[in-house]
């Protein structure tokens, strides 16, 4: 059931997809266009209708059509193609079946090693088949396990028609790792009446909320002059940030944070004494406390205004993203959907806030609403990055089972 799901991993993580945040293309690197166009291929092989690539988006879309006469509800599966800012050239996956809850020698030229010591929840997966990195890159299953795990439920649902389902709508899109993938998703066009992203971490994960996002740039203009004249003239900007910064609640930062509790985060600082940039990131799971955090930033550029007698600080907010739960919780038919099909294949739902955001949530305020569903994987984004082979088959499973729930249901 399960014999190419492997395989059409390892397969896809060896491509390089990383994404890039300062391109101005459509998707933003061309690997990830040529990823795309090898998944179309794969779909249509595999014999799914409706296989588009779509050049205004960057999304390669298809559709398993239903095989019951039911009146089913036309559900979406949705992951992303790019991978994050990470090393991601010559990506070299590693297989230990039968972990024993050992230390793990990634690399042992860079005594780099993934052990329970730093990550007790590899404990979680005694027993099973692990597959790694070699320690100098990212691994990719995010979200690249996503698009495997989809690719085999469809496989899996045309191969036994035992199995009734209504349309099922697929999208692998690109450009989640920087923000901007979902901007342009065609919900009409797409044509589903719920959807999920399986974008999601350890097997159980059920998100339908996730933080308000809002990005911040904090321009500083100070006045150099000769320090041995500088007295009452001289304004020195980054002094002036790091007067801002200090300003900020101290123990509001991600370091210090957890579950729904919002925070700033410093991402960048850098200047000299004429001027400086801090770059934030704010985050939220409450609307109101989320725009009182927006407000905080803008009151300390005036106070600090305030005090140097003109415009020195200028705080520019973008918001980013919402909180989807907003708009899910209205109606909760998707959620307790795939909270079903876990139990019922004995595996317990976690339902808990995603701390950070997902395509999901900009495809929800479109219209469509998307909560998130795991994948299997722990440690994204760098070199302790893993996945068990057993994790991405309940990943599979689970999709499978909510096509069959729904269509029973009907």
């Amino acid at each position: 059931m399960y014999k190419n799901l492997v395989p059409r991993f390892l397969r896809y993580v060896q491509i390089n997809t990383r994404s890039e945040a300062n391109s101005k293309t459509i998707p933003s690197t061309e690997s990830q266009k040529e990823f795309a166009r090898l998944l179309a291929a794969e779909l249509r092989e595999l014999g799914l209708n409706d296989v588009t690539y779509n050049d205004d988006n960057g999304y390669v879309t298809a559709t398993l059509p239903a095989n019951t006469t039911a009146k089913v509800p036309t559900i979406g599966f949705i992951a992303h193609m790019d991978t994050a800012d990470f090393n991601a050239e010559n990506i070299k996956p590693q297989i230990h079946a039968n972990y024993q809850g050992q230390a793990v020698v990634l690399n042992k030229e860079k005594n780099i090693v993934l052990s329970p010591a730093d990550f007790p929840s590899l404990k979680n997966y005694i027993g099973e088949t692990l597959i790694t990195t070699d320690g100098t890159t990212l691994l990719g299953a995010d979200d690249k396990a996503g698009i495997a795990e989809i690719i085999t439920a469809l496989e899996i649902l045309l191969n036994d028609d035992s199995i009734k389902h209504g349309d099922i709508r697929v999208a692998f899109g690109p450009d989640e790792e920087i923000g901007i993938g979902a901007d342009r998703f065609d919900v009409e066009g797409f044509n589903a009446d719920f959807a999920y992203t399986v974008d999601g971490g350890p097997v159980g994960e059920l998100q339908y909320e996730c933080f308000n996002a809002a990005s911040a740039l904090v321009t500083i203009q100070g006045k150099n002059v000769h320090p041995g004249t500088a007295k009452g003239k001289m304004i020195n900007a980054l002094k002036l940030a790091l007067a801002f910064d200090a300003a900020l609640p101290p123990d509001e930062v991600p370091e210090k944070t957890a579950g729904r509790e919002g925070f700033y985060h410093l991402l960048r600082l850098n200047g000299e004494v004429e001027q400086a940039e801090l770059e934030y990131i704010i985050r939220d799971h409450d609307r109101q406390l989320f725009a009182e955090r927006r407000e905080t930033m803008l009151k300390i550029a005036r106070a600090l205004n305030t005090e140097y007698g003109s415009e020195r600080v200028v705080v520019s907010i973008k918001d980013s993203y919402y909180n989807m739960g907003e708009i899910i919780a209205k109606d909760m038919t998707v959620v307790n959907l795939a909270k079903k099909a876990m139990e019922n294949l004995g595996i317990k739902p976690m339902i808990t806030p995603i701390r950070g955001g997902t395509d999901g949530s900009k495809i929800t305020f479109m219209g469509l609403p998307t909560p998130n569903l795991f994948t299997g994987g722990e440690n994204f984004h760098g070199r302790y990055e893993f996945i068990t082979v057993e994790s991405m088959q309940k990943a599979a499973a689970v999709i499978v089972e909510i096509a069959r729930l729904a269509a029973e249901n009907s």
